[in-house]
């Protein structure tokens, strides 16, 4: 069986997508429309990996990052930032808060759960 992923994002079309595409290679899906909800759901469901919207209503994504990493969360949890944010040193500040990789939207519907896979498998081999 697959892991479980949390999803931490606000864009009702957005979530959609990235559930669907995750459900159709047989992950487990957990949502959450904000932060708040998103750190309650990590830390009652341990997911094995979470991705991250940047930019979010109640708290941004680099507070949410750094809140997981600081607070109990298992540290082989995979936690992939999800974003539009595609400027110079946002996958870098991304990095810092404590996420192990870092994804662009528009995502690609054919590659993404590779991509995902990718920043996952990088992070066995690296543990």
């Amino acid at each position: 069986m697959k892991q479980t992923i949390l999803i931490i994002e606000d864009n009702a079309q957005n979530m959609y997508m990235l559930s669907y595409l995750l459900k159709q290679s047989h992950y487990t899906v957990i949502e959450a429309f904000n932060g708040l909800d998103g750190l309650k759901m990590a830390h009652d469901n341990n997911p094995e990996i979470i991705l991250i919207d940047i930019q979010l209503p109640d708290m941004d994504g680099y507070e949410i990052c750094n809140k997981l990493r600081h607070n109990g969360l298992p540290k082989n949890t995979t936690i992939i930032a999800v974003t539009s944010y595609a400027m110079g040193g946002d996958k870098e500040k991304a990095l810092e808060a404590g996420a192990d990789g870092y994804l662009e939207k528009p995502i690609n519907p054919e590659t993404f759960v590779i991509q995902m896979e990718s920043i996952i498998n990088s992070k066995i081999r690296n543990e």
